[in-house]
């Protein structure tokens, strides 16, 4: 089952409660925001917020495409995008990094053995 996302009002609802504000005081930071982030990102091309990530104007390049209902290809124009890049704190909080096995090392280390050993076996082959 899986479980529902947080709302706008639940957001407002629990940062008021934790801020000790009113909902509408929330609710008015919350706009400004978001208006703030908007209007940075028009001005300057990036809106950080600390912590979770930021907002970046990114220039797309003129590329070829493909029309899937006929084939034929197409030329996509140049465009600006938007795009929210994920600080590392925040992805590391949500998803850990995957640690290193040890027999992955393990392995590692027999590869790096075996020019070794080989070297060795055709040494003794020689003095025979």
């Amino acid at each position: 089952m899986a479980t529902q996302r947080m709302t706008q009002t639940a957001l407002v609802r629990a940062l008021a409660e934790a801020g000790e504000t009113t909902n509408k005081q929330t609710r008015a930071i919350l706009d400004k925001l978001s208006d703030l982030a908007v209007s940075e990102v028009k001005s300057n091309g990036v809106f950080v917020v600390p912590g979770i990530g930021r907002l970046v104007r990114v220039e797309r390049q003129a590329r070829m495409g493909r029309n899937p209902s006929t084939g034929a290809s197409i030329e996509i124009p140049a465009k600006e995008v938007v795009k929210f890049r994920v600080a590392k704190a925040a992805k590391d909080a949500i998803v850990p990094a995957k640690p290193v096995k040890a027999a992955k090392s393990a392995k590692t280390a027999k590869t790096a053995a075996a020019p070794a050993k080989a070297a060795k076996a055709a040494k003794a082959a020689k003095k025979k």
